[in-house]
């Protein structure tokens, strides 16, 4: 008799102590759970003994990522309704240990091994970064970890973000508007707000494919330093740049941005790089720019923010983001970065909050992939273009649900006179 799905059900709810709010279909055919609801697809058992190995996120990741759990219907509607059973509940050891001291928690967990079948803990998925130490943002430790993230190959970027290749949260005037708009609208934004003008330097860190640079470059006739730690990007960036005809312009380096020595710069921009520094770091960070501007320059920082804990010693990284998506990444609260910035010498001027904006760039940037799908498989691997699909959709609804939030800060160097150079009303790019 196929019943693995109605056995899935009460065991799961068992354990959760609540309804599932989504439909699941089994290995065996059967099916069980609201029938207008998305569809969770158990399709062996292995899925089990992943989720019994590792609970929680990561262990959800792990079966999403190997394909041996899949969603039928809604994808976002779906990542909705088990946000709270899996992301919001926490998994650590003492809370885990905590549950299992209830009989029923223990009958629920005793049904699953049973179902689950054989005991032994699957492999981890190719794509999981595998750590044996802890995070050091040291220049090797994060050259591997950009090399993870943005080494996928170019043209699978081609597919996901669009012609204009810039991945970062775009500018949008209209909900209905093109990514390629929005992201050309968010280029030239952070030109105005840097108020750049011809013959100006401009230092762009963690330059991506070379948008930013070459937008600055042709349109207002800046000279630009692009620096990533991705040989892929920088080769495709310095394609584009010669494409452009933009050569006496435009240097595109493979460097860190700790060893750029060629200060002082007019300005820099730094667009969703910053995520990648890490808190221990972040003071340096702030620092070394500090240094490479010239006084009077300005900074524009485009970075994700995360809302503060009540007890921030509690934060920990995101397992699946940090395995699978953006090593070592590490997420700030605003006024950490405020602050910080403002350590070093900087002084703030401004924070635009473009939360918003980021879940529209998402939805896209998803829509992009869903389109493409076999070929995007294809070119990164499908457990790679999992990773992805489930990464951005998910975050769209952190976006969407103000989890998390993204800012722009525009600080400048301000000379010991203390004159900024900043307008009296600075807000003339809206």
């Amino acid at each position: 008799m196929a019943d693995a799905a109605l056995r899935l059900k009460s065991l799961f709810e068992q354990l959760l102590g609540t309804s599932i709010p989504v439909r699941i279909r089994a290995w065996d055919g059967s099916e069980a759970g609201p029938p207008d609801a998305p569809t969770l697809v158990v399709r062996n058992r292995r899925a089990l003994r992943r989720l019994l190995w590792k609970p929680g996120e990561l262990g959800m990741a792990r079966a999403w990522v190997s394909g041996d759990l899949g969603i039928e219907g809604d994808l976002y509607e779906a990542l909705d309704a088990m946000s709270e059973l899996v992301w919001e509940r926490g998994e650590d050891a003492r809370t885990l240990t905590q549950a299992l001291r209830d009989p029923e928690v223990r009958s629920a967990v005793r049904g699953l091994v049973r179902l689950a079948g054989l005991p032994l803990p699957p492999a981890p998925p190719p794509e999981e970064v595998r750590r044996g130490r802890a995070h050091l943002h040291t220049k090797r430790t994060d050259k591997h970890a950009i090399s993870h993230h943005y080494d996928v190959g170019n043209d699978f970027y081609e597919i996901v973000l669009g012609p204009s290749m810039v991945y970062s949260c775009a500018y949008w005037e209209s909900p209905d508007g093109t990514l390629e708009d929005a992201q050309r609208d968010k280029l030239d934004l952070i030109c105005r707000k840097l108020e750049l003008t011809p013959g100006q330097r401009l230092l762009d860190v963690g330059c991506g494919w070379g948008s930013m640079a070459i937008h600055a470059a042709r349109e207002y006739g800046v000279r630009v330093v692009g620096v990533t730690l991705s040989q892929e990007q920088a080769a495709y960036a310095r394609k584009r740049v010669a494409d452009e005809g933009l050569t006496d312009k435009v240097e595109i380096r493979v460097q860190d941005y700790r060893d750029v020595g060629d200060g002082p710069y007019d300005a820099i921009s730094s667009i969703g790089m910053a995520e990648h520094v890490g808190a221990e770091r972040y003071l340096e960070y702030a620092g070394v720019l500090h240094a490479l501007l010239a006084p009077g320059g300005r900074l524009l920082n485009h970075q994700i923010a995360r809302r503060p804990r009540r007890d921030e010693s509690a934060y920990s990284i995101d397992e699946f983001i940090d395995s699978y998506v953006f090593p070592d990444g590490e997420l700030a609260p605003i006024g950490t970065t405020v602050t910080q910035l403002e350590r070093a010498g900087l002084e703030v001027r401004d924070v635009e909050v473009i939360r918003e904006h980021y879940a529209l760039t998402l939805r896209r940037w998803v829509a992009n992939l869903e389109a493409e799908w076999a070929r995007a498989a294809k070119l990164a691997g499908a457990g790679r273009a999992r990773v992805w699909r489930l990464y951005m959709a998910a975050s769209a609804l952190a976006f969407e649900r103000n989890r998390i939030g993204v800012n722009q800060v525009l600080a400048v160097r301000t000379p010991d006179g203390g004159s900024s150079g900043m307008p009296l009303r600075a807000r003339t790019w809206n």
